[in-house]
């Protein structure tokens, strides 16, 4: 059994949208070559079957997204595709004839949560059109409201609604989706389609609040990520690469594991016990407590 369920490849770190939801990023703005894509997917070829084309940015709007996905295919990786979903109808069709990609996840929280807003109807639309292509061509399409309220957070979610509405319509719904909707879980509108409603969660920020050290997290248990510029980071949400361990493009996977920062942080949370300052500060840790 290969180690990591989960291997989160930045490809950019460039977005077309400014969501109150995302953090915002000081890194240098990148998008990581062909010949950068496949030096880190040889590195982690044989540490994990599944790769996530994301941890900041906007990974449709990469130039030669149809190159990275040929590339992940040539290393026989499944690939998840997390977009905001502004470019599906765009760059929807280089998903569905992929044959390695495996699910698509489309965060509809990104329309309310962007300063810039463009016409509701049209972009659901067009979601639900793909979303219905890509489960008749057996792809998980998951469409996330990851924006509910919680106990310690209000959240922009006043289109739900609106939104949940409009995909009862175009999917030819015969109950409304709220009614059968549990917050926190999924339905299933069809083989391979699915809604998912999730509290709105607290990126870990450096320089955030304190918070707990008494928390778990699986980061380098079931998951890594790789920054566009090769930094290798615990967490997916580690968007800063604040616990950088090394760098792919100097060093084996097999050396980055073995540093001591690596070895603390594993350690730290085999009892339960963040010891990263970053850690300290995570609202998705929470959901692992």
């Amino acid at each position: 059994m290969k180690k990591f369920k989960k291997m989160y490849i930045e490809i950019t770190n460039i977005c077309n949208l400014n969501c109150i939801f995302c953090p915002k990023t000081l890194r240098k703005p990148k998008f990581m070559s062909c010949d950068e894509f496949k030096i880190i997917a040889d590195k982690l070829k044989n540490y994990g079957d599944y790769i996530y084309l994301h941890v900041l940015g906007e990974p449709l709007l990469h130039p030669d997204i149809e190159k990275i996905l040929s590339i992940s295919e040539s290393f026989n990786f499944k690939v998840i595709i997390t977009t905001n979903g502004t470019l599906i109808k765009e760059k929807g069709n280089i998903l569905l004839k992929s044959k390695n990609v495996h699910r698509v996840n489309i965060s509809l929280h990104s329309f309310e949560a962007n300063e810039n807003k463009s016409n509701l109807l049209d972009y659901i639309k067009n979601i639900a059109e793909f979303s219905i292509k890509s489960a008749e061509k057996n792809k998980i399409c998951l469409l996330r409201l990851w924006n509910m309220d919680s106990e310690f957070t209000k959240a922009n979610n006043s289109l739900n609604e609106e939104i949940l509405k409009t995909l009862e319509k175009e999917f030819g719904l015969s109950y409304t989706i709220n009614s059968v909707l549990d917050k926190g879980k999924n339905l299933t509108v069809k083989k391979f389609l699915y809604i998912e409603t999730a509290e709105k969660f607290q990126w870990p920020e450096i320089s955030g609040e304190y918070k707990n050290e008494k928390c778990f997290c699986h980061g380098l248990r079931n998951q890594i990520g790789v920054l566009c510029d090769g930094s290798v980071i615990p967490c997916c949400l580690d968007h800063e690469g604040d616990i950088c361990l090394g760098n792919l493009f100097e060093k084996s996977l097999e050396e980055i594991l073995k540093s001591e920062r690596a070895v603390r942080f594993y350690d730290g949370f085999t009892a339960r016990k963040a010891v990263e300052p970053l850690c300290q500060t995570c609202g998705f840790a929470k959901r692992f407590s």
